[in-house]
């Protein structure tokens, strides 16, 4: 059966407004979310991603305001990331009209918290963010990155997931703090290492730059959805663009594009 791939642009949110950097830093603005999120889900977007990257380090809630405007204009499935530290958060963000929530820096801290969200809410909507970076003396040699991929914690990428999918979670999804924003393409060994150890849908994150790295990201990565962010926010490709290149390539998409006549 062939695979079939989502595409999930990714809205990455600092005080209430769509940014994009690269390597985690060096921010500039990339719009308004609401008009963002609108124009990607009519583009064909499968998923959206809506994350809070500055929420952990700011130690705030999730900018729930922003979000409910954001999935009041739109019908496509949104996953949510960003300071999401308590059930009564996650809650919060399902009631704001998301289908899933992305755990990061608590789920390294209180893996118990991941384990009662599940319990609570049911894994098929939790995810696990990962942001990981090279580190040869680890056995896979990805250390995951917490608090916004600003601390290094020792901890090794892939045992990480697997810890995490030990205790029921529905997704995974590593972003390589080498690979955001630089356009170089995802890394491969990471997303492969995790689907491999996890079997579970993992999202490709960090990196795209040229079609071929979301046909790799598929291939040679495993990955079930691929997220990108710069490449869609400043128009080097559209969702339709990156569709219609993997249908070409052999690679089954949600909603294909309509035929040209």
């Amino acid at each position: 059966m062939k695979k079939t791939v989502n595409i999930m642009p990714c809205l990455d949110i600092r005080h209430g407004r769509v940014v994009k950097g690269i390597h985690f830093v060096d921010l500039i603005d990339a719009g308004d979310p609401v008009a963002a999120a609108a124009a990607y889900a009519a583009a064909g977007a499968d998923e959206l991603g809506f994350l809070d990257i500055t929420a952990t380090v700011e130690k705030r809630r999730t900018a729930f305001d922003v979000l409910r405007r954001v999935t009041s204009a739109v019908q496509v499935p949104v996953t949510v990331g960003g300071g999401i530290k308590t059930l009564a958060d996650v809650e919060t963000a399902l009631e704001s009209g998301v289908q899933k929530v992305s755990i990061s820096t608590a789920a390294f801290r209180d893996p118990a918290f991941v384990a009662e969200a599940v319990r609570t809410f049911g894994g098929r909507c939790i995810v696990i963010a990962i942001d990981a970076d090279r580190n040869q003396k680890l056995p896979s040699r990805r250390e995951v990155f917490i608090d916004g991929g600003r601390t290094p914690t020792g901890a090794d990428a892939v045992e990480f997931a697997k810890q995490m999918a030990d205790l029921g979670v529905g997704e995974i999804l590593p972003t390589s703090k080498l690979g955001d924003g630089a356009k170089h393409g995802y890394d491969l060994e990471l997303i492969r290492g995790i689907v491999d150890a996890t079997h579970l849908p993992t999202v490709a994150s960090g990196g795209a730059g040229k079609l071929i790295h979301f046909l790799e990201a598929v291939r040679e990565g495993h990955a079930s959805t691929l997220l990108a962010a710069s490449v869609f926010h400043f128009g080097i490709f559209t969702v339709q663009q990156v569709k219609a290149y993997l249908m070409r390539e052999g690679v089954g998409v949600h909603n294909p594009p309509a035929p040209k006549l």
